[in-house]
């Protein structure tokens, strides 16, 4: 388990972190998400023990990142932004480099390394020149240089900036693989990430918490959240007698006209908080015998949420 208590950071009178607290479980995968200088990398930072917190601290797997920073650096892995690496040495030279620091050799030291090679899709690059390698090859050094000691706790800052979206599968497979038997922890500002991999969410504007909660729950705060789409060809049916139907039902709080012409009637209908309205307009429909084009259900946007309590 992860704790984080009351973690906060000042820089002179600016504060970055200000008192934000969570715990994440083994098997969560947790998103840390908020807008250009939220305090994303600085909370990140401080929970690995790269930068010292103003207040508060995290406990990683019971040691306190303050007062046990060794026992506690050895369960994390951490791939943090940019991930730097020394450019003059070629790719199996640093992995294997970082796997001295962690106390491996011999053997064991040659598989671990050649299995996250593997595991990372490096091979091609093995014997390359890090300060010759794409932003994306880059990236995935750092990543297997976090994995390579097979941390329980993996914490990552940007994980996918850099990858093509054939690469950005892959790593994201690789997070959902090893998702059951580590807590994992990664910054992104990119929300179909979120979606893609993590089981829980946080938001965090102005150094502050401000969401904590699953992804569906976080788009069910949208404002278009169980919204109806209704489009109907406009032969043989009446515009006024259709409003007039659909604003009948109870867990309608507006209807939007978005077309009406000689073609087509097109109206979306936003339902009362939390309501589901799809049935009832079904049943409508299917009373009053019209025929239909299209009738869709909004999800709700973990953008437009984003937005909704960031901006």
């Amino acid at each position: 388990m992860v704790e984080v208590k009351n973690l906060s950071r000042q820089f002179g009178t600016f504060t970055a972190v200000d008192n934000i607290s969570f715990q994440v479980q083994q098997g969560e995968v947790l998103g840390f998400l908020g807008p250009n200088g939220a305090g994303k990398s600085t909370s990140m930072k401080m929970i690995t023990g790269f930068l010292a917190p103003s207040a508060g601290t995290a406990i990683i797997n019971g040691f306190d990142i303050i007062n046990k920073p060794l026992q506690a650096k050895r369960e994390i892995g951490y791939l943090p932004e940019g991930a730097p690496a020394y450019p003059d040495m070629t790719v199996v030279d640093f992995l294997e480099f970082i796997a001295e620091i962690r106390n491996f050799s011999g053997t064991e030291k040659s598989k671990r390394v050649d299995s996250v090679i593997e595991r990372v899709s490096l091979e091609s690059v093995r014997y390359q020149l890090i300060d010759t390698l794409s932003k994306g090859f880059k990236r995935r050094v750092g990543l297997a240089q976090a994995i390579l000691h097979d941390p329980k706790v993996l914490i990552m800052d940007e994980p996918t900036d850099g990858l093509d979206p054939n690469q950005k599968h892959e790593v994201r497979s690789l997070i959902q693989d090893m998702a059951q038997e580590k807590v994992i922890i990664l910054s992104t500002h990119i929300l179909e990430e979120v979606h893609a991999v993590c089981s829980r969410a946080i938001i965090i504007a102005n150094g502050r918490l401000i969401a904590d909660d699953t992804p569906a729950a976080l788009e069910a705060r949208a404002p278009n959240h169980n919204a109806v789409t209704l489009t109907l060809p406009a032969e043989q049916q009446n515009a006024a007698s259709i409003r007039e139907s659909l604003q009948g039902i109870a867990h309608i709080k507006e209807l939007k006209v978005l077309e009406e012409n000689d073609d087509w009637f097109s109206y979306l209908l936003l339902p009362k908080r939390d309501q589901s309205i799809v049935n009832q307009v079904s049943q409508i429909a299917h009373q009053q015998q019209w025929t239909i084009k299209e009738l869709s259900v909004a999800r709700g946007q973990l953008d437009e949420v984003f937005r909704q309590l960031t901006v």
